[in-house]
C-alpha cells in the first residue's frame, strides 16, 4: 500500500511539472524589479525591468515562459525592455491596484487585448 502511494505522488509530481501553464513566468513590479519562476521547485530569480511602480503592472509569456511583453497600464515594454511602438501615454493609473490586464485573443496566439 505505501509503495503504490509513494508511485501515485510521484506521478502527480511528474505530471503537474508537464502540464503546468507558464503564461505567468515573469512578474515584474516595484523599482525596475521583477522574478522569473522556473517552476517544478526550481526556485524564482531575480530580473530586472524599465517598470518603476508602487501598485498595478501586469506581464504576458508564452506557453514555454518565455516573456513577451510587460505594463504598468500607461507604458508597455517588449521582452527586451523596449518601447512597443505606440505603447506609451495609456490610460493606467499608477495608483491603481490593477491598472492592466493583459488577455490572449481566443484561437489567436499572436494577438492580445
Amino acid at each position: 500500500m505505501i509503495r503504490k502511494l509513494w508511485i501515485l505522488l510521484l506521478f502527480s509530481s511528474i505530471s503537474s511539472c508537464l502540464y503546468a501553464q507558464k503564461q505567468a513566468s515573469n512578474w515584474y513590479f516595484g523599482e525596475n524589479a521583477g522574478l522569473k519562476f522556473g517552476g517544478c521547485g526550481n526556485p524564482p530569480t531575480a530580473i530586472s525591468g524599465q517598470l518603476n511602480t508602487k501598485e498595478g503592472s501586469t506581464s504576458i509569456s508564452d506557453e514555454d515562459g518565455n516573456l513577451l511583453f510587460y505594463t504598468d497600464g500607461i507604458t508597455v515594454y517588449d521582452k527586451n525592455d523596449n518601447l512597443f511602438q505606440n505603447g506609451d501615454n495609456l490610460f493606467g493609473n499608477p495608483s491603481s491596484a490593477q491598472s492592466a490586464i493583459i488577455v490572449p485573443k481566443p484561437g489567436d496566439p499572436n494577438i492580445y487585448y
